[in-house]
């Protein structure tokens, strides 16, 4: 089961994120899917999951991912990875960079029932900003 579960999270990075096929989502993610990510738009369901990578890959075409690390307990699947690419399309207001970046994050997905219900994501959003050159980088440090 955990390497059944270890694949699930895999092919959400390789098959969906970095080779671009949504369709794979259908196999991938529960109807009753829950996203948690104070960074991104809600979603939730399978179309709610497809909204949001379409979201990120309007404005990163190219993003591609690398797993970094990845451990389960056996209903819970750890991922921490690395995602580079191209800002080249809006993103919540921010028009076009043309500018890369190289960001981390962690991912936390539950299954059950052969599928990922729930996730929790954490990544370097602020660093994203900062790359793209719409958040300037802090000058000085809080005591």
């Amino acid at each position: 089961m955990a390497a059944q579960n270890a694949e699930l999270s895999r092919r959400i990075f390789e098959d969906v994120w970095n080779r671009k096929n949504l369709s794979a989502i259908d196999d991938l993610i529960s109807a009753d899917y829950v996203h948690h990510d104070a960074n991104s738009p809600a979603a939730s369901g399978i179309d709610g999951y497809k909204q949001f990578v379409n979201y990120y890959m309007n404005a990163f075409p190219d993003a591609d991912f690398t797993i970094d690390d990845a451990f389960t307990d056996g209903q819970n699947e750890v991922i921490r990875w690395t995602v580079v690419g191209t800002h080249e399309g809006e993103l919540a207001g921010i028009p076009r960079t043309g500018r890369r970046f190289s960001v981390t994050g962690i991912t936390i997905a539950r299954i059950a029932n052969g599928k990922i219900t729930e996730s929790w994501n954490n990544w370097d959003a602020l660093g994203l900003m900062q790359q793209l050159g719409v958040v300037s980088e802090a000058k000085g440090r809080a005591a």
